[in-house]
């Protein structure tokens, strides 16, 4: 299973299930000169768990042909296709989870009070929305049903913990809203000037990076459960502001991944209903830099 997001493994656009990537190109075909992908390869170190180093072939190919969706529409005779992933579609499924996070949180900001009550449904709340999450990761079909059940719950958690944060920095949830879309721009203008390349060794970097910036997240918390205060200072004063930097930076890069795969995913034909992953990969992204940012303004803005 691999994953490109450090909230939740999912299996996103490399998957195990018959599915190898969408960074795969035709070996000694047409596609490997012209237009193929330069981050694929063959070999074991391109099937390990790197989604950026597949193998050799296209994952979609029809009828046990090694052609790409433009050849396979140029060739007399290939059998019938079925339909196949678009920018729409991701667009579309995508606005409908990020419309139910929305929706989520507005009902969850105006129906719960600033109470005890409302820190217990927030985080129960996030607990399902874990759940939801790990479930659909380790499915091998996207399920719809899944990930709106999973925006749901997630929009109750950000409603509740933002009306929190509302209640001590007024306005400072539409800061991070704002801030989101900021980030979510500046990502996508990156991506499609070319400014930083998404290949094997960028998604090393990043992963290995989220993966300390968990660890030290998840040590962080438990120091402040037992120990007390902040922990070790990584969510408060200027470490925490850091911390938080690195955090939507990070945010950002998962974002770049995710842009590539759904150009891979379209280009090499993945059949529609991958646009789900998309949405639910692209809603996990902004959920984590929303939250990197509520946090952040809140230690800028202080007490």
């Amino acid at each position: 299973m691999r994953s490109s997001n450090p909230v939740f493994s999912r299996r996103g656009f490399s998957r195990d299930n018959g599915y190898a990537g969408f960074n795969a190109q035709q070996a000694g075909g047409p596609a490997a000169v012209q237009g193929g992908n330069p981050y694929a390869g063959a070999g074991p170190q391109a099937q390990g768990g790197n989604p950026y180093a597949q193998g050799a072939n296209n994952p979609y190919a029809q009828g046990g042909q090694n052609l790409t969706p433009e050849q396979l529409r140029q060739t007399p005779g290939a059998p019938p296709q079925a339909a196949r992933m678009t920018m729409d579609d991701v667009v579309m499924r995508t606005g409908m989870t990020l419309g139910t996070v929305i929706v989520g949180a507005i009902l969850a900001w105006a129906v719960l009070p600033v109470s005890p009550t409302s820190y217990g449904i927030a985080i129960g709340a996030a607990l399902i929305a874990m759940v939801l999450g790990l479930i659909q990761a380790f499915k091998r079909k996207p399920v719809p049903a899944l990930i709106l059940a999973y925006a749901a719950f997630e929009g109750v958690f950000l409603g509740a913990l933002s009306e929190i944060f509302n209640e001590r920095w007024n306005g400072i949830p539409m800061q991070a809203v704002l801030g989101t879309m900021a980030v979510f721009a500046a990502a996508l203008i990156v991506y499609k000037t070319g400014l930083v390349r998404v290949n094997r060794r960028f998604y090393n970097i990043v992963m290995t990076a989220a993966i300390g910036f968990v660890l030290l997240t998840a040590v962080n918390l438990l120091f402040a459960v037992f120990g007390g205060g902040d922990g070790l200072g990584f969510r408060s004063g200027p470490l925490g502001i850091v911390f938080g930097v690195v955090g939507v930076v990070l945010g950002a890069c998962f974002l770049l991944m995710d842009f590539k795969q759904v150009e891979d995913g379209i280009a090499y034909g993945a059949p529609r209903e991958e646009s789900w992953l998309a949405a639910f990969g692209l809603t996990l992204t902004l959920v984590w830099i929303y939250l990197e940012l509520l946090r952040l303004i809140a230690i800028l803005r202080g007490d």
